[in-house]
């Protein structure tokens, strides 16, 4: 997993709790990094699970609460550092669409051994887009989070359902729709 997701992920725990909650998590995790992170830098996706499980015991907020809750922040951060990643886009469902055919291949060219979702558009009208998320990381709730993130950044309203398809999360359809 790339390293900015890790510093993103510490920013987040520290702007929400604290930079003492932040040496806790990674203290009680037992890391392997001791949570020295680079954003260009690739690092074990369990180093991450370690460090939510860890916010989740001192929190008392579940762990999907606050990947979600993360997913969410991700996507304010994403348009702030990397904004061209939404130039021209005037709405949630515009950058929803693209992720799979700009987005993510600008973030490939950005960091080449990035291994990303895949995102499919099943279907979209003005109301209503469905999404297919896949990964083997099952990180469905940071998805969800970062839908919601876009509607929030664009002043728009939406019902986001999520339905998974196997039994592992890997394949879950997202159906968003405005209200």
């Amino acid at each position: 997993m790339k390293g900015v997701v890790f510093t993103e992920f510490l920013e987040m725990v520290e702007s929400r709790f604290s930079a003492d909650m932040v040496d806790d998590i990674i203290e009680d995790a037992g890391i392997k990094s001791g949570g020295a992170y680079t954003a260009v830098g690739s690092y074990p996706f369990a180093e991450m699970v370690a460090l939510v499980t860890a916010l989740s015991q001192r929190s008392g907020l579940e762990p999907q609460a606050l990947i979600y809750a993360f997913g969410h922040y991700l996507f304010g951060r994403f348009a702030l550092l990397y904004p061209y990643s939404i130039q021209g886009c005037s709405c949630a469902f515009m950058v929803l669409s693209n992720i799979e055919k700009h987005i993510h291949q600008e973030v490939q060219k950005l960091y080449p051994d990035a291994q990303l979702p895949h995102i499919e558009v099943l279907s979209s009208d003005e109301r209503c887009l469905s999404l297919l998320y896949s990964s083997p990381r099952c990180l469905a709730p940071l998805a969800s989070g970062l839908i919601q993130g876009a509607l929030d950044h664009f002043g728009e309203q939406g019902r986001i359902v999520a339905e998974p398809l196997n039994d592992d999360g890997s394949k879950v359809r997202f159906v968003v729709e405005l209200v």
